[in-house]
């Protein structure tokens, strides 16, 4: 199986999240045709689509592939040099929409799948399982955290998993994700009492308030772990929604979010965050949305055999990070050990996002080679 020609398949899906288009379907039948169980799994009033496919050798450990075939959206088309939705060979490069993020990578996985099977058949100890979602980019409530609670209620297992996203900064190889931080975006709404700026001291202003709150919640967390950088708070938005200059507003809206290590819960920093506020204010309004909290899940058995299978097809060491966003590791995570590995992430989410060819096939490489790896040693 070609995984550029795959990989062009997908990306003429729109999926845009968190829709799957028939790309879920298309993976479906694809597996299907190639003796995968498949189970095609609806979640949500909105029915998002998820697959989960396995198929089986002898006794030994199951293996699976989790990626995401749902895209963000592509912007301004003007900006394109393509269509984002049909897939183009320019120079080497394969242009369009989740040719990054990650259409490539399940295609990679799927490609070097079948390579194995077409040579072992039956003939390998363990199961090679995929869990496909159309709801990651977005909410991510009806996507792959839906199927982790459908795997444990019919009590399938997964010894390992291996995560698609595109993990390396610059070349293939270099960076093999073992956790994630925590992150939790919050919403801070302050009030004052409008008035004249002539006269400010018939008012209050809740510009002032939310600046000494900054400075607050600016101050440092912590100096970082062992596995994970220090904890850090961005500030996204402030907004007043005044359109003139000579009001001094009713209120002001703050938008943060903090990324956070291994050395706190996120009922933690929600209650860190909420102390630094009070130091400033008694009144206010927060809210607080987890996408996820900080994990590491680690397995020496898998962690090994993913960085043998890199040094033999690039010659790179891969370091071992926990940089960066979330992704759906933070659901598998609860259900066995999971790494994420993929392509390089330069163009992720950009206009005239696209891949090297040559990356696309080293990545079918070095998933072959991990398949091996677990399967055969």
């Amino acid at each position: 199986m070609d995984p550029i020609e795959l990989s062009s398949k997908l990306i003429g899906y729109r999926s845009i999240t968190p829709n799957s288009s028939g790309s879920i379907e298309y993976l479906k039948k694809l597996l299907e045709k190639n003796k995968f169980e498949c189970h095609l799994l609806e979640f949500g009033k909105s029915k998002v689509k998820n697959l989960y496919a396995f198929i089986k050798g002898g006794k030994g450990p199951t293996f699976c592939f989790a990626g995401h075939t749902d895209v963000v959206p592509p912007g301004d088309l003007k900006k394109w040099k393509t269509d984002p939705f049909k897939a183009v060979v320019q120079n080497g490069k394969l242009y369009g929409r989740g040719s990054c993020d990650m259409k490539t990578a399940i295609a990679a996985f799927i490609a070097a799948s079948m390579d194995f099977l077409e040579k072992n058949g039956s003939k390998f100890r363990g199961t090679i399982a995929m869990l496909f979602t159309a709801d990651e980019e977005g909410e991510a409530e009806f996507g792959t955290k839906s199927v982790i609670k459908w795997l444990k209620k019919k009590k399938i297992n997964i010894d390992y998993c291996l995560v698609g996203e595109p993990t390396n900064p610059n070349i293939i190889g270099e960076m093999i994700k073992i956790g994630r931080r925590g992150s939790i975006n919050f919403y801070l709404e302050i009030c004052g009492i409008q008035g004249h700026v002539a006269y400010p001291e018939r008012t209050k202003n809740p510009i002032d308030i939310i600046l000494k709150i900054c400075e607050k919640l600016k101050e440092p967390f912590d100096k970082g772990s062992k596995n994970f950088q220090p904890t850090s708070l961005v500030i996204t938005s402030i907004d007043t929604l005044n359109d003139v200059t000579n009001i001094i507003p009713e209120k002001i809206n703050m938008k943060f979010n903090v990324r956070f290590n291994d050395n706190f819960k996120s009922d933690e920093v929600i209650r860190i965050v909420n102390k630094r506020i009070r130091s400033v204010t008694s009144k206010f309004v927060l809210k607080s949305s987890i996408s996820g909290e900080s994990f590491i899940n680690y397995s020496k058995t898998l962690t090994d055999s993913l960085i043998r299978s890199i040094k033999k097809v690039t010659n790179v060491n891969p370091s071992l990070s926990t940089s960066g966003g979330t992704s759906d590791a933070r659901f598998i995570c609860e259900l066995c050990p999971v790494l994420e590995f993929g392509l390089v992430g330069k163009t992720m989410h950009q206009t005239n996002e696209m891949m090297e060819i040559k990356n696309i096939k080293k990545l079918t490489k070095i998933y072959l080679e991990l398949i091996k790896n677990i399967f055969t040693d």
